[in-house]
């Protein structure tokens, strides 16, 4: 059995782009990193948060990341471990 992972975007207002990967499939067990590289603000000044959504449910907040992530790259990362089927969803990054 294989766990997918659906990666989209959650665009904002005001011009702020947050650009996601395109979707992974890890197998069971396995750990993966998401990325999301912002622009049109900062990750020292504003939160990042991380939602995903399991097939007809409703989104499901993961955690918010508060003044972190690679400045220079304007960058946020999480990482999955031990994903589980269970874990199938399409996760989203949003400014908080």
């Amino acid at each position: 059995m294989m766990v997918i992972i659906l990666i989209s975007v959650s665009t904002g207002v005001y011009s702020i782009d947050l650009i996601q990967p395109d979707s992974r499939i890890v197998q069971p067990g396995q750990s993966l990193t998401f990325t999301c590289r912002v622009s049109g603000y900062s990750v020292t000044s504003y939160g990042t948060a991380w939602v995903r959504q399991h097939e007809g449910n409703p989104l499901e907040w993961i955690n918010t990341i508060w003044s972190g992530g690679n400045t220079s790259a304007q960058t946020v990362t999480i990482t999955g471990r031990n994903l589980q089927p269970e874990d199938t969803a399409v996760y989203y990054c949003a400014r908080h």
